[in-house]
């Protein structure tokens, strides 16, 4: 019945599993025995048993050390510490694949040396999640040198860009991104990554190469109609918008702030965002003394505040609020200011 419920996969498992646990309750020999249990290890690991999986794999390495498969069962364990948050013992376990495939046969190098790579991109991995960015771009800068066939070198180079950005060190990262970008334009972390580019410029002081990334980030189409790439793409767009267009606002660069936010509101059309972004666009329509034109923002967002519902949030009827508040306010301005006599001229205050 659970097989019809859950599909093949379900069905294969709860097969293996009871296989494993036959042959242990029978009398095979030991190494048979063994490979049972190892069995039952996979099993608890493909049904999120960790801390069972973490057991069987480490009792089945102490027993085994010589096995074939100590390699593999090294990666899995070190993948399973850090999975319940021990780096410090998974990046051992990593290291031990290393220094393991070393006394391996030669007859299956190619397999041993993927391990050794793999093993290689999770110690860098992990460093990273630990906050060791120097000692994640070193391993991911080794990884780059070497001349295989055998690693996505632009999913490194993009981990390596990610490293480089956290450390600060904005002018590696702004070469390597170019780099990136010209080798695979069409790579699915090119969103991500104009976001890091975006900043890195800021923060180099280069504002209008800041600002084309947003812009770029901003137009870009989807090539895959993957629901997933599609859900990140809005996500660095929206960031990236958000992040450079408050920067430019704060720093009094109202026109790169009002192209920044003008792309934000064509994202989604939605009032949840849309709102926000149109209150940001009047604001700077008012610092760039153009009243007429932030009045027609305001009040095209009253317009649309008819489309909210009671499951509003309290921060978009906030928004709501301040809009007529800002119309109110400059509609009151504009008569108060039609309302003040003009100085007197020269020749009239002689004749007084």
């Amino acid at each position: 019945r659970l097989g019809r419920i859950e599909g093949r996969d379900l069905r294969r498992d709860i097969c293996r599993d009871h296989v494993a646990r036959y042959i242990l309750r029978q009398h095979y020999c030991r190494r048979d025995r063994w490979g049972a249990l190892l069995e039952l290890g996979l099993s608890a690991q493909q049904s999120g048993q960790l801390l069972r999986a973490q057991q069987v794999f480490a009792q089945y390495v102490a027993r085994f050390p010589d096995d074939p498969q100590v390699p593999e069962l090294l990666l899995r364990q070190g993948l399973l510490h850090r999975e319940l948050g021990a780096h410090t013992l998974a990046l051992a376990k990593f290291y031990a694949v290393l220094s393991s495939s070393l006394t391996l046969k030669l007859d299956r190098f190619p397999y041993y040396q993927r391990l050794v790579l793999q093993a290689q991109i999770e110690i860098a991995d992990t460093f990273y999640l630990q906050g060791k960015y120097a000692d994640a771009a070193e391993f991911l800068g080794r990884l780059l040198r070497l001349e295989t066939t055998e690693l996505d070198k632009a999913r490194i180079q993009f981990k390596l860009i990610r490293a480089l950005h956290a450390q600060g060190r904005h002018d590696e990262t702004v070469g390597q991104g170019n780099d990136l970008l010209k080798r695979h334009p069409e790579s699915s972390d090119v969103p991500e990554l104009r976001f890091l580019l975006a900043r890195s410029y800021k923060s180099l002081g280069r504002t209008r190469d800041s600002l084309r990334e947003v812009l770029l980030l901003m137009e870009s189409q989807l090539v895959t109609a993957q629901q997933t790439n599609a859900l990140a793409l809005a996500y660095w767009q929206q960031r990236a918008g958000n992040d450079i267009a408050n920067q430019l606002y704060q720093e009094g660069d109202y026109l790169g702030a009002l192209q920044v936010y003008e792309g934000l509101a064509q994202l989604d059309r939605s009032p949840q965002w849309q709102l926000p972004a149109w209150y940001q666009i009047g604001l700077i329509y008012e610092r760039l003394k153009q009243p007429t034109k932030a009045t027609e923002v305001f009040t095209q967002i009253l317009a649309r505040a008819k489309e909210l519902d009671a499951s509003a949030s309290p921060a978009l009827k906030t928004v709501v609020d301040l809009a007529r508040w800002r119309r109110d306010y400059i509609g009151w301005q504009s008569r108060a200011e039609a309302d003040v006599p003009p100085p007197p001229t020269t020749s009239s205050a002689t004749n007084a």
